[in-house]
């Protein structure tokens, strides 16, 4: 890694004890435990383009990008200036060279592109957690992009006309009708204020053009859309109420007679975090749409983009855990305290240990939910898993994620508070996957649905965890008490946030038993499953492989 030197000098002192600007690393080759992953999940072949993509977004130049991006966020302008309505958003220029670095590396498409081949959706995974440890924002239309084939592919004359674009590689910003781009990008609007996560509450009405109905018919749409993200992608699934139910529509940003359709942009919100991504809220006025799958099945025909989009909130948090490890042990490396080196003093090397846990367990629980998508088709165990495992992933590892990007944070003591260092970024970025795509209740509920509904998934979760049975003996302690729970009948309700965290808890120990070094498998077992963990980070117990799990987690990002 490349490391720069300060820029200048200041009249009354140097800058001693304090870290140089980190330089250029590659964010793959530094990552032991993701190049393992891959390997197991058969996605080694990607290799090239995993290694050449975290070049790409461990440069500085990357980083600062990112840093624009966040700091000039978009702005609406719903008029031209001679009065016409437009309804665009107008992005800073950092956005927009995101945007052509994700989509070159096809953070979007890279397992339709290599559909069919083993460990696809593996690698599109990497290249997204490649891509997040520096920006969030440009993720979301990279994840519905991704998300939307399994949906569209329920219409087929559509989906064959659009197919071309979605796979291609080039942004195009130009707003103009996507048939005329060199390529395109796709969204989804689905929440309404009255329901939210309940979008059977929703009241968009769907109404014919002209006598024909059905799957491939034109409709005009009334309503309105509560969040409406990345509003200038070129197309969009949403959906509306016709008389015979909830269904799913194709609704582009200009009609077939390439006119602008009426999206109403009302405003911009104004988030938290994930600042660089415009969330819209939008009026449906007479709004042309074409209907995708049956009438009256809405929702199982997006709940499949649904699934594919919780992928990457898996994906995205994980990433953000990677990131503030990454971070700390920089700073820890160049920071003296006390007459040492902080990654040298003993608290602070038990945290970090502590931390880099965490990280790595949520990343294998990331690439083993990505490897069921891989193999879904061809396993119902697969299957099982992939239905279950996204839900209790999504729960475990977004919620665990603000409070480690926190304690990142707070390793850098002062200078993480503050807005120039990149951490105060990830921070305000580090409640969304868990809130957006299904929060953390809805999630549990979802877990509890499919074990109701789909009895292969709990099937497909017992083989795999009986597949580390008596390698540890937290893990088979843990294990028999969520088995017993399910041996007594359904999980109540009440219980479904603590069925739900112990499921994750018990499907990375599995991982890491079976396929990581003791050191790490033993620790996080003791830790999470066991009496030897604390409520905070840095609780390892006296004996704890910190040295060796500190060595994992940095890699060569130290030897320079």
């Amino acid at each position: 890694m490349s490391i720069r030197a300060p820029m200048s000098h200041l009249p009354t002192h140097e800058v001693e004890n304090q870290p140089a600007a980190m330089g250029d690393i590659n964010l793959y080759a530094i990552d032991v435990a993701l190049q393992e992953a891959v390997q197991r999940e058969n996605a080694t072949w990607a290799e090239p383009e995993m290694t050449g993509f975290g070049a790409v977004m461990g440069r500085a130049e990357s980083r600062d990008l990112a840093r624009q991006a966040d700091k000039h966020s978009p702005e609406i302008r719903p008029f031209d200036p001679y009065g016409r309505r437009i309804n665009e958003v107008e992005f800073h220029p950092a956005y927009h060279d995101l945007m052509g670095i994700a989509m070159k590396g096809r953070v979007h498409n890279f397992a339709w592109a290599h559909d069919g081949k083993d460990g696809a959706h593996a690698a599109q995974m990497v290249l997204a957690y490649l891509f997040n440890q520096t920006e969030g924002g440009v993720s979301c239309p990279m994840a519905m992009t991704y998300a939307v084939y399994p949906a569209l592919t329920a219409q087929a004359d559509i989906f064959a006309s659009l197919k071309d674009a979605l796979l291609s590689d080039e942004y195009d910003r130009r707003s103009i009708p996507w048939s005329e781009k060199t390529g395109m990008t796709m969204g989804m609007f689905m929440t309404e204020k009255q329901g939210g996560s309940d979008v059977r509450a929703n009241s968009t009405k769907a109404t014919p053009v002209g006598a024909e109905t059905g799957p491939g018919k034109a409709y005009l749409l009334n309503g309105h859309k509560w969040f409406c993200s990345a509003p200038m992608s070129d197309a969009f699934l949403t959906l509306a109420y016709t008389e015979n139910g909830l269904t799913c529509f194709f609704l582009p940003r200009w009609k077939p007679d390439g006119s602008r359709n009426n999206l109403f942009i009302q405003r911009l919100k104004d988030k938290v975090g994930n600042r660089s991504n415009a969330s819209s809220e939008m009026e449906f006025i007479d709004t042309y749409a074409v209907m995708v799958g049956p009438e009256g099945r809405g929702v199982p025909t997006i709940i499949e983009m649904v699934q594919h989009t919780r992928l990457f909130c898996i994906m995205g948090s994980a990433a953000l855990m990677r990131t503030g490890l990454v971070q700390a042990l920089y700073h820890a490396n160049n920071r003296r305290v006390f007459q040492k080196r902080l990654i040298d003093q003993p608290l602070m090397r038990t945290l970090l240990a502590d931390m880099a846990l965490e990280s790595e367990a949520a990343s294998q629980l990331m690439m083993r939910v990505a490897g069921a998508f891989d193999r879904a088709e061809k396993s119902p165990l697969e299957q099982g898993y992939k239905r279950i495992g996204t839900a209790i992933g999504k729960y475990w590892v977004c919620k665990r994620t603000p409070n480690f990007v926190y304690e990142a944070m707070e390793c850098h003591g002062g200078s993480g508070y503050v807005e120039e260092n990149i951490l105060g970024r990830m921070y305000r970025e580090s409640p969304v996957n868990s809130i957006w795509e299904g929060s953390g209740n809805v999630m549990c509920l979802d877990v509890l649905r499919a074990m109701g509904r789909e009895p292969e998934s709990v099937e497909a979760l017992v083989a795999e965890l009986k597949e580390a049975s008596g390698a540890n003996p937290h893990y088979d302690a843990a294990f028999k008490e969520v088995r017993d729970s399910l041996a007594t009948g359904a999980v109540s309700e009440s219980r479904a946030r603590w069925f739900t965290e112990q499921m994750a808890k018990l499907l990375q120990a599995n991982i890491l038993i079976r396929h990581a070094p003791n050191e790490v498998s033993d620790t996080f077992a003791a830790t999470r499953l066991g009496p030897h963990g604390g409520l905070a980070y840095g609780t390892l117990p006296d004996g704890a492989p910190v040295d060796f799990i500190l060595e994992r987690a940095a890699g060569s990002l130290f030897t320079s």
